[in-house]
């Protein structure tokens, strides 16, 4: 055989050697990561890997002749890349809080849990018919900012009379952070009691929507937090304890997601450090205090495209290519770790049907046709809260059912205005207890 073939060969095997040690020092970096929760901003387990690489580079190139011992350090020059993107941060560490919006006031309160949120107040509009009892809004997300979609329908409600009081739940938007271990769906039961207190305004009627509604669920559980409410409208709720959030299956009718273009816009997953850590956190392989990126550098670096199909889910299929832009990039901020810590909260509680069907509060569902939501998470409400009077399924619509396309705003805003004024409903009680396994049945 030709010495150059010969040579050739020789050069191939020391390659594909040297890209097998740079998969091996990726995989190592990233079980190191993980057994060390990122501890150190992920930087003991990078410099560990480069140590390991760079002793295995010297014992493989012991006996090579220049320039064959600078193969085996292929996978050292990567191991300090890979290192560097994702140990250095490329965005500021403190929290950085979104600007003040343009056109409501942001007002910060200390509750008595200790948590400091940031309070919205649309009062009502001095023409026309007052409603004396207060409107609180409960966003979903969890821990995240109300987006500029959900304040106009905020001000939508106010235009008809209502006395329209939000907050941004702790963490999320221009409310203070909370150490890790505090954020627990019980803490956002307690700081939705500590607000109303503050309040001082009586019992208010309460909107939940999503994981607000699932906040608002479980305070109807609550017979001390119970106390303090008028009425309750539960929003498409999301998972409202342990075994409801292992309900699999059943949805409402198709959803964009895949079917909309992608979201534009700058993604921190771009960025090998957060693709790294909220890939991993995702997977439940890094806890959400752990120790690769803190909670405010996250939320800093996460944007509204991190969100990709999730947005497009919240809108029926019909509505793909017209989905409107929820909100600004200024306003829009999220909190992921926050979020997943909150949503373990939920899955790790237990069932909290017991102490739901002691509810009396009167209450209303409401149901969006292509909802996203598995449709178990909102019958469970439906099945165990004894005091819902009335369900709304509404048409044509997604998740997001107040969503400033044709009349869908209007639409929700009349079948949350008429439950309030114990007015005949739009549409009718649908689906009702006893009608829950056809419901289910026709959601397959």
């Amino acid at each position: 055989m030709p010495r150059s073939v010969i040579r050739a060969v020789r050069w191939t095997r020391r390659l594909v050697a040297a890209l097998a040690a740079i998969a091996g020092a990726v995989v190592l970096f990233l079980a190191l990561l993980v057994l060390t929760d990122g501890a150190g901003s992920g930087l003991p387990a990078g410099l560990t890997t480069l140590g390991i690489a760079t002793v295995a580079a010297l014992w493989r190139g012991r006996r090579r002749t220049w320039p064959g011992r600078l193969v085996p350090f292929l996978p050292v020059v990567v191991a300090a890349a890979v290192t560097a993107s994702v140990c250095l941060p490329t965005v500021p560490t403190a929290r950085r809080y979104p600007p003040a919006l343009p056109f409501v006031a942001t007002q910060h309160w200390r509750l008595a849990t200790g948590s400091r949120v940031a309070v919205y107040h649309y009062p009502p509009a001095p023409a026309g018919t007052r409603h004396p009892i207060p409107l609180v809004y409960l966003n979903g997300g969890p821990v995240r900012a109300i987006s500029v979609l959900d304040h106009r329908f905020l001000q939508l409600l106010a235009r008809q009379g209502y006395d329209v009081y939000t907050y941004e739940q702790a963490g999320g938007g221009r409310s203070d952070l909370l150490p890790m271990g505090q954020y627990t769906i019980s803490r956002s039961v307690r700081d939705l009691a500590a607000f109303v207190d503050r309040l001082g305004k009586g019992r208010p009627d309460i909107l939940g929507f999503s994981s607000g509604g699932a906040v608002l669920t479980r305070a109807l559980a609550d017979r001390r937090v119970a106390a303090r409410l008028h009425r309750a409208i539960i929003a498409e709720p999301g998972p409202m304890d342990g075994p409801t959030a292992r309900f699999t299956g059943h949805k409402g009718r198709e959803s964009a997601r895949g079917l909309a273009p992608a979201m534009t816009g700058p993604r921190s997953t771009t960025t090998p450090r957060y693709a790294a850590a909220f890939g991993l956190m995702r997977l439940g392989l890094l806890t959400p205090d752990n120790g690769l990126i803190g909670q405010a550098e996250g939320d800093n670096a996460f944007t509204a495209a991190d969100l990709g199909s999730d947005t497009a889910s919240a809108y029926c299929a019909r509505d793909a290519h017209r989905i409107p832009v929820e909100d600004t990039a200024q306003n829009f901020s999220f909190s992921p770790a926050a979020s997943l810590r909150v949503q373990q909260t939920v899955t790790d509680s237990p069932s909290l049907a017991p102490r739901l069907r002691h509810s009396r509060t009167p209450a209303m569902l409401m149901i969006a046709e292509c909802s996203s939501q598995v449709r178990q998470w909102e019958t469970a409400v439906l099945a165990g809260d004894p005091a819902i009077r009335r369900t709304q399924y509404m048409p044509g619509v997604g998740h997001h059912m107040w969503n400033g396309l044709d009349d869908n705003s209007e639409r929700a805003a009349a079948v949350i205005t008429a439950f309030l004024q114990d007015k005949p409903a739009p549409l009718p009680n649908y689906p009702t207890r006893d009608e829950i396994p056809a419901f289910l049945r026709a959601h397959k």
